[in-house]
């Protein structure tokens, strides 16, 4: 039978949008109601990955003042009679979990599983910064699971298909380099690149190793393809002291970014690397914040 193809996008909006406008009525099934905590679980396919402790206990301290301020959106749990699973609002419950809170408002929907995905990817693309990695992992989802055009999901979620397909291409990189594009120790721009390389974790360690800029990585893959060879790493970085060492970890942490510090004799450099310009703004707002 054929399946009609939703619009993903304006789906969420409608679906989330259900939120203000319908009743608290806990005998109602699908309604808003008050959901025991320990009866919501986590969608183990759902598209992030990674959550920054900081800004989850941020959301607990706001928590324990004001409460939930949004119900999340959950659907009857495939597998457990009387659990729920979390289609969207994973941050909400981690918080609220920390905050200590024993019950989370929630929204109460039937979902199938590429509802649930669609779902997934729109509200953590248009709400939250997914890494590339995971953002591409979700799109490939969506394209090769389930059946969607480069099209549709691009128009679900409000980027060009340029943009879907050049994330997705991520995915052909060595899994080495994909995780140091995850950890943001390489931008998009420098993976873009290395998608081009006949050895793209060599140069990827290079590119780490030089502080390269993502010009400088385009010129390393032409150099490579025409048959030049690579330049070497030179000789090795002196290693950092055990003090250097904690500092650049106590940073990171505090900042959800990776932070090196370069010292030399008590002069010296900090560097904070981000993959997007969302992760600039939050560096900012932490930064800057009273």
């Amino acid at each position: 039978m054929m399946v009609e193809k939703r619009g993903l996008g304006r789906g969420l909006s409608a679906l989330l949008g259900e939120v203000e406008e319908t009743p608290v009525d806990a005998g109602v099934a699908g309604g808003l109601r008050d959901i025991p905590i320990e009866l919501i679980h986590r969608n183990e396919k759902q598209p992030r990955w990674v959550f920054s402790e900081d800004e989850i206990e941020e959301l607990a301290a706001s928590i324990r003042i004001k409460g939930v301020l949004q119900p999340i959106l959950v659907r009857p749990a495939p597998d457990r009679d009387g659990h729920f699973e979390i289609v969207a609002g994973e941050r909400r419950w981690r918080a609220s979990q920390k905050a200590g809170l024993h019950v989370l408002p929630a929204l109460v929907r039937e979902l199938d599983d590429i509802q649930v995905l669609e779902i997934g990817v729109i509200e953590n693309v248009q709400r939250t910064a997914l890494n590339p990695i995971e953002e591409a992992n979700a799109y490939q989802q969506l394209v090769e699971v389930h059946g969607r055009s480069a099209a549709e999901v691009a128009d679900a979620v409000g980027k060009s298909r340029s943009h879907v397909a050049n994330l997705v291409r991520l995915l052909a990189l060595p899994d080495p380099v994909r995780h140091y594009l995850m950890e943001s120790k390489i931008t998009a721009g420098h993976a873009r690149a290395l998608l081009g390389a006949a050895d793209p974790l060599a140069l990827a360690d290079l590119v780490i190793a030089k502080g390269l800029s993502v010009r400088d990585t385009e010129s390393l893959v032409r150099k490579e393809s025409s048959g030049g060879a690579a330049p070497k790493v030179s000789a090795s970085k002196p290693a950092k002291d055990t003090d250097t060492q904690a500092l650049e970890v106590d940073l990171s942490e505090a900042l959800g970014l990776t932070v090196e510090v370069i010292d030399k004799g008590g002069v010296g450099e900090l560097r904070v690397k981000y993959a997007s310009l969302e992760q600039l703004d939050e560096v900012c707002r932490r930064l800057t914040r009273a």
